[in-house]
């Protein structure tokens, strides 16, 4: 599948979002400080903006209001105003609460946060009305927390993964985790050997728009270091303990790495869940780390789940098929896989039948791509 390359970085893009109006503007984030917006309706950068600080490392926007872009750069995050565009570009708003360096922000769907993970496990949540910090998320990540995202459905709660391998729920009103998943304290043995040497480090996380169906909406997927993509029900009413845990055919055992039982926040998480399924290699997935995954926004939204990994490939997955049937089993492939040939540091979709799918790797190029 030959894709639309897309000019103007001067170094890898690291990051980039989709509007879904006015139809083909985007806007990319490289390793050289210079952010770019797109128009696909066009062949050219439609304008640059150079931060102040290092490398852009995370975009996101309001909802409902596309045109107000937040940009995290080293410990700040600016909040930029893409019709304000001109040569004397200044941000609405910029903060600075983070000590360490951020990995990624996310814009509340229901209200008026911002919250920012960085290195130090720590995630700030921000109040943009009253432009100043509401509460500091700690006391779970040991290492770099790498992921944050709001839940959609439920007000005043967010979800959390670091390089620690713990994903964690928050109620952010208080500041503390409602419930703990250590990824670490388990070892999962796959009859695909190479999968179980690499850590099951959380790279990314992804949780569907509030517009997504009720029946698909209440889970996140998780892009891991094993090169596992786990997708999981986060609320659901009670199920059969057949149904609770979703594994292809017992390819995979499940055992401490000490032998002693699991931690009392990891038992709480597992039995609150409800099904979920693990997208490994023997279903054809990726052969090394997961580093980012996102649901689509193209036909019937969130239907497919997208991921990209370090072994420079791209996989479609129809994950809900396997939520409705109960089970997933060794016989199912993904919808498409597509090796592009560079590290995938991030990728995204647009709503739009066609050039629906824009990915960033190592190059200085963006790809854009038409997927079913």
């Amino acid at each position: 599948m030959k894709p639309r390359r897309l000019k103007g970085h001067n170094a890898a893009a690291t990051c980039c979002i989709a509007a879904a109006s006015p139809p083909g503007v985007r806007g990319s984030a490289p390793q050289d400080a210079c952010m770019c917006w797109l128009d696909l309706r066009c062949k050219d950068v439609i304008f640059y903006h150079r931060t102040r600080q290092r490398t852009v490392s995370s975009l996101c926007s309001k909802l409902g209001n596309e045109d107000v872009v937040y940009a995290s750069s080293g410990t700040q995050i600016s909040c930029i105003d893409v019709h304000m565009a001109s040569s004397t570009w200044k941000p609405l708003e910029t903060y600075s609460y983070n000590k360490e360096e951020i990995n990624q922000i996310a814009f509340s769907p229901n209200s008026y946060f911002l919250a920012a993970a960085d290195d130090s496990g720590d995630v700030k949540i921000i109040d943009t009305r009253q432009q100043c910090l509401y509460k500091t998320l700690r006391g779970v990540h040991s290492s770099i927390c790498s992921s944050v995202q709001f839940l959609s459905w439920k007000s005043w709660s967010a979800i959390t993964g670091g390089l620690d391998s713990k994903l964690a729920m928050w109620d952010f009103s208080r500041g503390r985790a409602y419930k703990v998943k250590d990824y670490g304290n388990i070892c999962y043995i796959f009859n695909n050997v190479g999968q179980c040497f690499n850590p099951a480090f959380v790279h990314s996380i992804a949780v569907p728009e509030i517009d997504v169906q009720a029946a698909l909406s209440k889970v996140c997927a998780v892009a891991r270091g094993d090169g596992v993509v786990d997708v999981i029900q986060l609320e659901s009413e009670p199920v059969s303990s057949s149904k609770t845990s979703v594994h292809h055919n017992n390819k995979s055992q499940l055992r401490s790495k000490d032998g002693k039982k699991k931690i009392k926040d990891d038992n709480e998480m597992d039995q609150s869940l409800g099904q979920r399924v693990q997208l490994d290699y023997a279903l054809g997935g990726h052969t090394a780390a997961v580093s980012c995954v996102s649901f689509s926004l193209f036909g019937e939204k969130g239907r497919f789940l997208i991921s990209g990994g370090n072994d420079a490939s791209v996989k479609l997955w129809d994950w809900s098929k396997h939520f409705k049937s109960g089970e997933a089993n060794s016989n199912d492939e993904t919808v498409l896989s597509m090796n592009v040939n560079k590290k995938v540091n991030w990728l995204c979709t647009t709503p739009s039948d066609s050039e629906n799918l824009i990915l960033c790797d190592t190059s200085k190029v963006l790809k854009v791509y038409t997927v079913p």
